[in-house]
């Protein structure tokens, strides 16, 4: 998955995806690639959809909560984004998560706040 990624091949990563979601039901990166492929097809309501329908899931990974508020902030959907991110920085280690949002251009619209949150 990496490999495609790395090379742009998003159609390739897109395919391997569900791949990785039946090898290891239990961890979420298989959803996760498969959205950010979305994403990176300009696919990005899929791509939040995708994650929104398992999200609960996963009640105890950050990762899928990283991942919703870049599409929901790409979507326009500001208010999402910020809930989402707080999820996230709750669940994981929001003193690596906050830099590491300050520098995701999909989180651009919310670097304003980020400060606070």
């Amino acid at each position: 998955m990496e490999t495609y990624a790395a090379a742009e091949k998003w159609e390739a990563a897109l395919d391997i995806a569900p791949a990785l979601m039946q090898l290891d039901p239990e961890d979420p990166l298989g959803w996760v690639h498969r959205s950010y492929a979305l994403h990176e097809l300009k696919r990005t309501a899929k791509a939040r959809d995708n994650l929104l329908r398992v999200v609960d899931n996963f009640p105890i990974k950050a990762t899928l909560r990283c991942n919703l508020p870049c599409y929901e902030s790409q979507l326009g959907r500001l208010e999402q984004a910020k809930q989402w991110l707080e999820r996230a920085f709750k669940l994981g280690d929001a003193k690596k998560m906050k830099p590491a949002a300050l520098d995701d251009p999909d989180l651009e619209p919310l670097w304003k706040g980020l400060g606070s949150t």
